[in-house]
């Protein structure tokens, strides 16, 4: 820890150093601050988001979709706290842990326009983002107390200057500068507290609130750090973030989905895993579906390969199987992804806008699939 504290974020204590508002991480216990910055994970110096020293930037492999935002995430603990690996499941992280996710868009050239995320992000190597360049929308926190995990999401203002605690939720009217020129809109909703739950209990027999994207599979990948890039999992190692994590070569790894130089599988299964399988697993809120879309399930039944729908009502779009070998359009899986009516579309929450690009290797990986369902 002496290490994290003293030379791996020297740059950020440095820009800390010179930053009179710079923030300061806090563990709230008990108490649900009104205000973001109560927090301290993230603050707002000079035109900038900026990173409280030790709170440390992610990315997942393959991230879950959620209406072309960006996603600025980050973990912190508190000092001599450390989580420990398991392979398969999420981080066990210690009581005290913060974790953030904030959604932005970047700026259109036209006032009061956006342009989708291309799912690269903008932030720079110390987390810091550009608000001149970025429209903010949230900020959730997922904190863990002596009780459990807490989800609590906060809505940013028009000046960008803080985020309150919006309990219900919002919804934010959105206008999409697209590349012919023309304007689209959409409404982006922000999830109330009670829909954050429903998405963070990936286990319906305990329905404890936990983090769904910061697990081996999808944290082994490389980021670039203020000190250089490297491996997440050995720079979670070095800064006294996680103990037992093998070589990033043995630890499991989930594809990039947008990666062409992966497999058609390995990018479709990878994609299935992080929008879908934190439901649809043995265990999770769907799994009376019977459809279970983690990425060790062998092709068949399970991963829903000629299985027959389960109450899924008008969810089928008059389908018969959820998955056809070879008939993309004759498939429940992917009627449900190029959805967005609420007692049809998959996920459930979390999105307003289809993911073209998404649904579009889906199709692939179904069509690319050998046999029938006779």
């Amino acid at each position: 820890m002496t290490v994290f504290r003293g030379l791996i974020l020297i740059a950020a204590a440095a820009l800390a150093a010179c930053s009179p508002n710079a923030p300061t991480a806090q563990f709230h216990g008990d108490d649900n601050p009104r205000l973001l910055s109560e927090w301290g994970q993230l603050g707002i110096v000079a035109g900038d988001l900026q990173l409280a020293e030790g709170v440390v930037p992610y990315d997942l492999n393959t991230p879950l979709f959620t209406d072309y935002a960006l996603k600025l995430r980050t973990i912190w603990m508190p000092a001599g706290e450390t989580a420990a690996y398991r392979e398969h499941d999420t981080l066990d992280f210690p009581v005290g842990t913060v974790i953030t996710k904030t959604f932005y868009y970047p700026l259109a050239g036209t006032p009061g326009q956006v342009t989708r995320g291309d799912g690269h992000s903008l932030t720079r190597a110390d987390g810091s983002l550009d608000l001149s360049r970025v429209q903010l929308i949230e900020t959730r926190i997922l904190v863990h107390r002596e009780a459990g995990w807490v989800a609590l999401p906060y809505r940013w203002n028009e000046d960008q200057t803080e985020a309150v605690l919006q309990r219900y939720g919002d919804v934010v009217p959105m206008t999409v500068a697209e590349a012919d020129g023309s304007a689209s809109t959409f409404n982006y909703v922000m999830p109330d507290v009670n829909q954050c739950a429903s998405c963070h209990a990936p286990d319906s027999n305990t329905r404890q609130i936990a983090p769904i994207g910061p697990k081996p599979r999808h944290l082994n990948r490389d980021f670039d750090y203020p000190d250089g890039t490297a491996n997440q999992l050995e720079y979670l190692t070095q800064v006294g973030y996680l103990t037992g994590a093998p070589a990033p070569a043995d630890a499991p790894r989930n594809a990039d989905w947008e990666d062409l130089e992966a497999s058609l599988e390995a990018r479709a299964r990878a994609y299935l895993d992080a929008n879908c399988s934190h439901c649809h697993s043995p265990v999770g809120p769907a799994d009376t579906s019977g459809l279970d879309l983690e990425p060790g399930i062998a092709h068949g039944p399970a991963l829903g390969i000629c299985k027959l729908p389960i109450a899924a009502g008008a969810g089928t779009g008059d389908r018969r199987f959820d998955i056809v070998p070879g008939q993309p359009d004759e498939s429940i899986l992917l009627f449900r992804l190029d959805n967005v009516e609420p007692d049809q579309m998959m996920p459930e929450v979390g999105r307003s806008t289809n993911h073209v690009e998404g649904i579009e290797l889906i199709r692939a990986w179904i069509e690319s699939l050998p046999g029938d369902c006779g």
